[in-house]
């Protein structure tokens, strides 16, 4: 951030009074800016002993097959944020949503919400960030060609969670040395 987007003057990183680090404070009306993280919200829809995913039509991993999801949009729940993917990539109304999968990425400043769901009417297509869509049972996942590895734990747990009808919520944190 170079500019204040209150008064337009220049911000300096700077640790204003009572707070422990660094942060965007205008050098002219003194307007501290957070800098917050980003939200991603998504889906494992369920049809039945299938999992829908989508291939992506979009980069980063264009034609790798993933769970829809994208960023939270500003007065939306994550669960409507997570129904809104749903929909905007796999044409699929997630209904029963819950929270099955939380992932912390600090070195990124994301944080990843997936909710379990169904799929109204098991009804789905495609979507204007999809190549395409489809239903897979376990042994058919296509591993190798999953665009995230978040979505390979995931997917992983999943199978796992199902032989047992146990489906806790986990919460994990990725860690990468920083550069």
């Amino acid at each position: 951030m170079k500019f204040c987007s209150q008064c337009g003057a220049t911000v300096s990183l700077q640790i204003p009074v009572d707070d422990d680090r660094e942060r965007h404070v205008c050098t002219a009306c003194e307007t501290i800016h957070y800098i917050n993280p980003k939200v991603i919200v998504g889906c494992l829809p369920v049809v039945g002993d299938r999992i829908l995913l989508c291939k992506r039509a979009i980069e980063p991993r264009y034609g790798k097959w993933t769970l829809p999801a994208g960023f939270m949009e500003i007065r939306e729940t994550s669960a409507a944020g997570a129904a809104r993917e749903t929909w905007e990539e796999a044409a699929a109304e997630a209904i029963d949503l819950a929270l099955y999968r939380i992932f912390d990425v600090p070195h990124i400043s994301q944080v990843y919400l997936f909710y379990r769901c169904h799929i109204a009417n098991d009804a789905f297509g495609v979507g204007p960030e999809s190549l395409e869509s489809a239903l897979f049972k376990e042994e058919d996942i296509p591993w190798d060609e999953l665009a995230f590895p978040v979505v390979r734990e995931m997917l992983g747990e999943y199978v796992e969670d199902r032989k047992s009808g146990q489906y806790p919520i986990r919460n994990t944190v990725i860690e990468y040395p920083r550069r």
